[in-house]
Order: C-alpha cells, then sequence, then structure tokens
C-alpha cells in the first residue's frame, strides 16, 4: 500500500484519516495540501475516482464562487488555482482515493 494524506494541519477530519493510519500501522505519507497542493496529474486522478462535486469544501471562504461558475472545467481549474477550497482529506492509494473521512472504504484497502 502507498497511501497519501493530502490535508490541512488544523482540519479535524484529517487528523482522524491520520490516526486511522496510524492505529493499524499502516505507513502513508502526509502532505500539507495548502503548503504543498496537489499536482494537476494527481488532483486529475481523484477527481477521475469521486468526481469534481465531491471536491468541492462548500465550508471554505470563498466556496461560493464555484456555484457561478458553470463549467466543470472552470471549476476545476479555481479548485486547483486554490486548493483552500478542496474537501480535506483527500487520501490516495495508487489509482484509488477517498476525499473526506471514510474509514469504510480504507478497510477495504488492507
Amino acid at each position: 500500500m502507498n497511501i497519501q494524506i493530502f490535508g490541512k494541519a488544523k482540519c479535524f477530519d484529517t487528523k482522524k484519516a491520520q490516526r486511522y493510519f496510524k492505529e493499524r500501522r499502516i505507513k502513508f505519507q502526509s502532505v500539507d495540501i495548502l503548503r504543498y497542493g496537489l499536482s494537476p496529474r494527481e488532483f486529475d486522478s481523484v477527481r477521475r475516482c469521486v468526481g469534481l462535486e465531491a471536491l468541492i469544501d462548500e465550508k471554505a471562504p470563498g466556496a461560493e464562487v464555484l456555484k457561478y461558475l458553470a463549467y466543470d472545467e472552470d471549476k476545476a481549474e479555481k479548485l486547483l488555482e486554490d486548493q483552500r477550497l478542496i474537501k480535506t482529506p483527500v487520501v490516495r492509494n495508487g489509482k484509488q482515493a477517498t476525499v473526506g473521512y471514510c474509514p469504510e472504504v480504507w478497510k477495504t484497502w488492507e
């Protein structure tokens, strides 16, 4: 397993995800999404797995702007540009990915 957890330092769900993998002694790489972000290829990979709407953090400041963008490509471009709008944690395992706290999915990866 090659787990990557993209999250925000102050995100409660990110901390829960990290604790989930630590408790099971599963190694993971933690990436601060605000500092390093998702690369365009990583973003596309996650988007294919979960869909664009699942990536949007509707509680994030400035997220209401995404509602007014008509095209998915415009929304994707805005999310890549301002990754504070991405819901965290984004957990990747190779070509598989989840957004948010999803232990029921992670169990199937073990």
